[in-house]
């Protein structure tokens, strides 16, 4: 989708950078990011964006991208800067385990790394390398060559570009941060928590399963089911509320107080919650709800306004 929307931008723009505009939009003057967002917006849902007045939870994404990015925020999207903040707000028993941080592939030392291992970049999303086996990796010198090509890639670029202009992620310094897979199972993918908090509260809950099909259970505030989908390829479950998902709930309110909008993500292992990440901008607000009516009813959960 993010490559279809780069092809529409450099079609109606004429940007000259193939195979998708990453300098031009580096670049750009911010007084230009409402014109190249409209753009966006209109090429991923086929909507014309309001800015002036938003009514849909997509267009107040847009918004924020725009009007509310706090420097607060590109810390918090960093995914090592982040921990302080955690340890601070709410202890460090919720951070994973850390093995180590990188500027390059090649500082990496494997000596001490348990068999399975993620390798990310802290700047950006799903930009990672899970290791299942580490002894099949260190004596396949080919497979090493490209992860370590495409990590160092992923370390010579911004994130900023490539999903709708998400400012909070275009200053971030480029790391590698390396922890181990907390799985049972190397093969398998953990359940995660994703907690949306409106101005300052955890309104809507979401339970994710990896299984096949993904399986997702969605609660609002009072943990009743409801039959919203943010993305079409979930099968949507109603499923009762867990212990996990009323401490996610309890911890996010401790973190989401400042923020208009902010998704809390946690993993779960061994029946504890592990703190992923806070997303500020949800799938940089690009969404095409199966029932288009969701659109309008999280928008007006969000008040933009002070």
């Amino acid at each position: 989708m993010i490559q279809t929307i780069f092809n529409n931008i450099r079609r109606i723009f004429e940007v000259p950078y193939p195979p998708y505009p990453y300098n031009f939009l580096m670049d750009l003057d911010e007084k230009e990011y409402p014109k190249y967002i409209k753009q966006i917006y209109r090429a991923a849902t086929g909507r014309k964006l309001n800015l002036k007045n938003p009514k849909r939870f997509s267009e107040k994404i847009q918004w924020l991208k725009l009007y509310d990015n706090l420097p607060i925020k590109t810390t918090l999207t960093d995914k090592i800067l982040v921990r302080d903040w955690i340890e601070e707000k709410i202890g460090s028993e919720y951070l994973k385990p850390i093995i180590s941080i990188n500027n390059t592939y090649d500082e990496i030392d494997f000596t001490n790394f348990p068999d399975c291992f993620i390798i990310k970049a802290n700047h950006g999303c799903k930009w990672h390398y899970k290791i299942k086996n580490k002894a099949k990796f260190l004596e396949s010198e080919a497979l090493q060559e490209i992860i370590k090509r495409q990590l160092n890639d992923w370390l010579s670029i911004s994130f900023f570009p490539f999903a709708g202009l998400e400012t909070q992620y275009k200053n971030i310094v480029p790391k590698l941060i390396s922890e181990p897979l907390l799985l049972d199972n190397p093969q398998d993918k953990a359940d995660e928590i994703e907690i949306y908090c409106f101005n300052g509260k955890p309104k809507i809950f979401q339970h994710i399963k990896y299984t096949n099909p993904r399986q997702v259970s969605i609660y609002d505030e009072n943990f009743n089911n409801i039959d919203l989908k943010f993305l079409p390829n979930y099968e949507l479950q109603n499923k009762p509320v867990d212990d996990c998902i009323r401490q996610a709930v309890e911890l996010s309110k401790k973190l989401c107080l400042d923020f208009k909008l902010v998704r809390v993500d946690w993993l779960i292992y061994k029946d504890k919650i592990y703190f992923n990440e806070m997303t500020f901008t949800p799938f940089s607000g690009l969404y095409n709800f199966e029932d288009d009516s969701w659109d309008y009813r999280l928008g007006n959960m969000l008040n933009l306004k002070n």
